[in-house]
């Protein structure tokens, strides 16, 4: 059976959010980022927390064991695909997936959606979620053979994910399928502003989290 490594990526600047960074709010009883590990570590044998601030993270990580750990980007510029680069870098397996350090509410039938998906397309470099023409690039699964296409862009100071895909073995999730296993789309909820942590919270609340 295939080991994945999986990216909880946290490199922005939480502007939108008066600067607090966003992994720690609190939704329900439970941080974000708890919540990301709760689920993650059911599926994935190495969690890295992608930051430019590690220290951010000793206190959390000092409880957690050698299971999670963080690394900071390879490249200065920050941006999703810096930070996408960076995981695949550091990642003990070849294959990555890719969540957002805002993501509270990502459900553990989409990742074996995702995951099962290689049994099916082995050469798939990336798995993404598309419905409606919109890619879904940080609830993927990248193969370390993005590397290469990624540092292309990286190079060219060109940040746009998909830009890369037309180079790669690309497997995409439709709309009717991902609504199979989430049907509320609950996995792709960003808190990225004062009001989406408010409807979080009463998100949480209707499922008693």
């Amino acid at each position: 059976m295939d080991k994945f490594s999986a990216a909880v990526v946290a490199g922005g600047l939480n502007s939108r959010m008066g600067g607090t960074n966003k992994a720690f709010l609190k939704v329900g009883n439970k941080t974000i980022l708890s919540r990301l590990i709760t689920t993650l570590e059911r599926y994935f044998d190495e969690i890295l927390i992608v930051t430019k601030n590690p220290a951010e993270y000793s206190d959390y990580l000092s409880a957690t064991g050698d299971k999670i750990k963080t690394v900071t980007d390879i490249y200065e510029d920050r941006s999703s695909l810096t930070g996408i680069h960076s995981a695949l870098y550091h990642a003990k397996n070849f294959r990555s997936f890719i969540v957002p350090c805002d993501a509270p509410f990502i459900q553990p039938s989409l990742i074996e959606l995702i995951l099962g998906s290689i049994d099916s397309n082995p050469e798939s470099d990336v798995v993404i979620p598309n419905y409606d023409g919109h890619y879904e690039p940080l609830c993927a699964l990248y193969s370390k053979h993005c590397l290469p296409k990624i540092e292309t862009l990286l190079n060219s100071k060109d940040y746009r994910i998909y830009n890369f895909f037309n180079a790669v073995n690309l497997t995409t999730i439709d709309k009717d399928r991902l609504q199979k296993a989430d049907p509320k789309m609950l996995s792709f909820f960003n808190v990225n502003t004062k009001e989406a942590l408010k409807a979080a919270l009463i998100q949480s609340d209707q499922l008693l989290l």
